[in-house]
């Protein structure tokens, strides 16, 4: 393996375990969002823990009401979803990128495509949807503050990618017309 294959498995092999990371964190907030929209109700206005409900406590501390809660967390279990696809898209071209040994194979550079144009689509995507959510929760609950998911690079990122993915099919197709001359010239 050359230098250069050797550092870019490397990068993949770190790839791989980012976006198991992310995808972790993405369970894990989405579950705890889930949690949260469920628990809610279970903690009715006569229930006090030291004198103060749970909902006085949770506005009162967090400076928000609680129907501004339920929303964020609806919000929030969305948009984790959501990274939650795209983070084991990304884990599954690593996985296969590391089995082929190179980036350059046209079933790779296919795969980086589709994530690159997942990279763009799913937070875009995801962000609309939960935007949706928040306006019919904002319509038909009371004192629900105006909450704004954050914005994401996700779009220059899934150009990157789309722009990565032209390269190693580039190089895909170069490495097979490279072979082609010394196949036949063993065969004469």
């Amino acid at each position: 393996m050359t230098g250069t294959l050797n550092t870019l498995q490397k990068l993949a092999k770190l790839g791989k375990i980012l976006s198991r990371i992310v995808y972790i964190f993405c369970l894990v907030g989405g579950i705890m969002c889930a949690v949260g929209m469920i628990s809610m109700p279970l903690f009715p206005e006569s229930v006090k823990l030291g004198g103060v409900t749970i909902h006085a406590f949770i506005e009162k501390h967090a400076e928000i009401s609680v129907n501004s809660c339920y929303a964020a967390m609806a919000m929030g279990l969305i948009l984790c979803a959501g990274e939650a696809v795209l983070a084991k898209l990304a884990e599954k071209y690593f996985t296969n990128e590391l089995a082929t040994g190179t980036p350059f194979t046209l079933a790779g550079a296919s795969e980086l495509m589709r994530l690159g144009i997942c990279a763009i689509c799913i937070p875009v995507g995801t962000k609309m949807i939960a935007n949706f959510v928040y306006g019919i929760m904002a319509h038909f609950m009371q004192d629900v503050s105006k909450l704004v998911p954050g914005d994401t690079v996700s779009i220059g990122m899934g150009v990157m990618m789309i722009v990565a993915s032209l390269l190693c099919k580039y190089g895909a197709e170069y490495a097979r017309e490279a072979e082609l001359p010394t196949r036949y010239s063993r065969e004469e």
